[in-house]
Order: structure tokens, then C-alpha cells, then sequence
């Protein structure tokens, strides 16, 4: 039998990383709505039928693109084993040092613009920001309601998140987290603990 040998493409490592890395820029910079599969591979310099050899669809290529810096559930206890008191004050600074050093706020700012016209990202962004993250941070300050609680914590966030990242508000896109960790921790310390 002539041709190739059996196994993987030549090069094949290396295509998925460029793809990967397309799809990391489109989907941070355009949003899942308007980047499409055609686009990513033109990008990367790979004919389209890579792009779901490697990752099925543009759901899945979007997940594969979205893996966060972080592990949440460490970044949940480590926030909590600081103790309540200061909490809200840690949640924006933590919040505000992961965001910062990821490179491009890539993935994050990703779903952040996705969750805006794609109902698939909205729900992964919920997800991971209520269930896995800000839900247990309010059962964790101990306060009644702690599902409300989350909510009202997701609201900051994400409202910081779109004012610093998407739409650079000024100061508040240029401020440093040690400027904005206090302000707008005491709001979030009201949600964890105060009364609703």
C-alpha cells in the first residue's frame, strides 16, 4: 500500500494551536454572534474542515477558547479563608489581578462579549459567575438569601467588568485595583452582608 503513513497530519500539533488562538482573538474581539468558523481558519491559515476536525463546532471551538486562568474553586476558598470581614473588598481586587494579567483579558472578555447576543454564553457566563464562583462565596459570608446575594454580587461585577473592559469608561478603565477595591468592595460587602 502507497501514500502516507497511518497517524497523525504532518503539522497536525501545531494547526490546532493556531486555530485555537484565532478563535481566542475573534471570540474576545468580535464576540460569538459575529465570528464564525470560516473566519477563525482564514485567520489561521487552515482550510475550514480543520476547524471541526479539531473541535466539532463553533460551540465547541468557543469552549475550548474560553478556558479560564483560574481554577474557581481555589480562587473561592482562597478568597473566603481571608475571613468576611474584608470580603467584598478581595472579591474586586482578586476579580480585578485576574483580569489584568491575562493577556488580552482573552477568555474572560471573550464570554463577557459573547453572553451580550448569544444565549449559549449567557448561560456559561451565569454558570461559572453564580453557581460556581459568587454562590458559594455568599454561603460562605453566611448571610440569609445567599442566592439573591450572588445576584446582586454579579451585578458589580459584570458591570464592572463591561465598564472597565468593553467599554473603557474613564477613570475607571484606567484606575488600579488598589484604587477601586475599596470603593467598590464596600458595595459588595453590603450584598454579602448587610441587610436586604
Amino acid at each position: 500500500m502507497t501514500g502516507q503513513p497511518a497517524g497523525r497530519r504532518p503539522g497536525e500539533s501545531g494547526t490546532r494551536e493556531a486555530i485555537l488562538a484565532a478563535a481566542k482573538e475573534a471570540f474576545a474581539t468580535q464576540g460569538y454572534a459575529a465570528t464564525s468558523l470560516r473566519s477563525v481558519a482564514r485567520t489561521a491559515g487552515v482550510d475550514p474542515s480543520l476547524v471541526t476536525h479539531f473541535f466539532g463546532s463553533k460551540d465547541g471551538l468557543f469552549e475550548a477558547a474560553i478556558e479560564l486562568p483560574v481554577e474557581p474553586g481555589a480562587l473561592v476558598d482562597g478568597l473566603l479563608a481571608g475571613g468576611v470581614g474584608s470580603l467584598g473588598e478581595r472579591i474586586v481586587r482578586t476579580f480585578l489581578l485576574v483580569w489584568d494579567s491575562t493577556p488580552g483579558q482573552g477568555p474572560m472578555l471573550a464570554m463577557l462579549r459573547s453572553a451580550v447576543s448569544h444565549e449559549d454564553s449567557a448561560a456559561k457566563l451565569r454558570e461559572l459567575l453564580l453557581r460556581v464562583i459568587l454562590r458559594p462565596l455568599a454561603h460562605g459570608a453566611g448571610g440569609d438569601q445567599p442566592d439573591r446575594r450572588a445576584a446582586l454580587l454579579a451585578s458589580q461585577v459584570v458591570g464592572l467588568a463591561m465598564t472597565r473592559y468593553v467599554l473603557k469608561l474613564e477613570p475607571i478603565a484606567s484606575a488600579s485595583p488598589d484604587q477601586l477595591a475599596p470603593v467598590m468592595g464596600k458595595t459588595l460587602q453590603r450584598y454579602l452582608t448587610g441587610p436586604l
